[in-house]
């Protein structure tokens, strides 16, 4: 007796690694997810740790953050010709301050949408703890990380990574946008810039904008909205007085995480996050 086998989703996995990413989550994310929702949809995508391991068909992910769109874009109607630009990146610090100050330069405009994402894939390799941080100018700051043997040309995960963002609207976004979008049944996560735990902590340079307080607020209003839509969200943030003052009509959560990245020392190793939930 033939025995068919259901097709087996290729295996997917972040393309680029991210301060705050949530592979050591994974399990308390999978754990808290609605059971059954539409549409899925991550405002801020990041390393997009839960979206690559859910895959949801036609899901939403949009970031403010333009070369990390970019490199989306590009990954989903360019994999191929992306995958061989990687080919010709070396690992040495001169020729990593060559690609990396790039955007100070005039030349920076004349790349074409495949070279910046392999330059982005390449300094988040090869960079110090693999960070993305730019400064007011929007330029990339982060020194060489000095790793002996970084996998820059990941083929066959880009590979499958592009089939899934064909199937996937990418847009470079505020997170509001997506009041556009959803309808009664979608789940949106939320994994925005956290609220420092002290001055020490603060985080927010992604985009040369930054993320303050204000976008708080405006984050907590927006899920407000969700809520009355009847949109299912799940949101991610340190466990402070100001997170759980916002969220205090909804289920809060509280999990364990691991952090690496504080200029002071007893700010990293095991601290508790919240997960907000209204479902």
């Amino acid at each position: 007796m033939a025995v068919v086998l259901e097709k087996l989703k290729e295996e997917t996995y972040p393309i680029v690694k991210w301060v705050g990413g949530k592979r050591q989550l994974m399990f308390e994310l999978l754990k808290n997810m609605p059971e059954n929702y539409n549409r899925y949809f991550e405002p801020f995508i990041g390393g997009g740790a839960l979206f690559f391991e859910l895959q949801p068909q036609n899901g939403y992910i949009s970031d403010m953050n333009e070369e990390l769109i970019n490199l989306y874009s590009v990954v989903r109607d360019d994999v191929y010709e992306l995958i061989e630009d990687l080919g010709k990146h070396e690992v040495s610090k001169e020729y990593f301050l060559e690609i990396r100050n790039i955007d100070r330069t005039e030349k920076y405009a004349e790349l074409s949408s495949i070279e910046r994402a392999s330059r982005f894939i390449y300094l988040n390799r090869t960079c110090f703890n693999g960070m993305y941080r730019v400064n007011s100018q929007g330029q990339f700051n982060v020194p060489f990380g000095n790793y002996k043997n970084p996998r820059i040309v990941d083929a066959e995960n880009l590979i499958n990574c592009s089939k899934l963002l064909k199937n996937t609207e990418i847009y470079c976004a505020d997170f509001s946008e997506i009041l556009n979008k959803v309808q009664k049944g979608d789940f949106v996560y939320f994994d925005p810039p956290y609220v420092p735990l002290n001055e020490t902590s603060s985080f927010t340079s992604y985009t040369k904008d930054g993320f303050d307080l204000d976008m708080q607020f405006k984050l907590r209003d927006v899920c407000d909205e969700l809520d009355s839509k009847g949109v299912m969200f799940m949101l991610s943030n340190s466990d402070t007085k100001l997170v759980n003052e916002l969220y205090s009509n909804y289920e809060i959560k509280k999990v364990f995480a691991s952090r690496a990245i504080n200029a002071n020392p007893n700010g990293r190793g095991k601290i508790t996050e919240v997960l907000v939930k209204n479902y």
